[in-house]
């Protein structure tokens, strides 16, 4: 099965400690590359390149705000990995759910939990 994801690869850009970081320190508000910066331990280019990364990943947007560049969070680029992951999982929910009602045994080989839950996740399930 297909998951299209639009332009740029927002699971590169998830996969380096650093950007998950800018992702984080954005989650609390727009933000300038000095203030990103000063919040990390690599240096304000290596900011400037994961930024670009993840622009054009879609997760992140710039505003110009006079000399300074303001950058916030893409809801777009945010909600493709969301969707992509609920439909990745409901997959799996779906072939337990077969393979149990199939098998007639109630579990699955491989640690599986009933309803296509993930060991450890707490959320309720519809």
């Amino acid at each position: 099965m297909s998951h299209p994801l639009p332009a740029g690869d927002q699971f590169e850009a998830l996969g380096d400690a650093n950007r998950r970081t800018i992702l984080r320190l954005l989650s609390t508000g727009d933000k300038p590359v000095s203030e990103i910066a000063a919040a990390m331990t690599i240096s304000r280019p290596a900011v400037s390149r994961h930024l670009r990364l993840l622009k054009d990943a879609g997760m992140v947007a710039e505003q110009a705000q006079g000399t300074r560049r303001i950058y916030h969070l893409q809801e777009q680029g945010m909600q493709a990995v969301r969707a992509y992951l609920e439909d990745v999982w409901s997959d799996v929910g779906v072939r337990y759910r077969l393979t149990a009602e199939n098998t007639g045994t109630g579990s699955v080989p491989g640690g599986a939990v009933p309803g296509g839950a993930v060991p450890g996740d707490r959320r309720p399930r519809p």
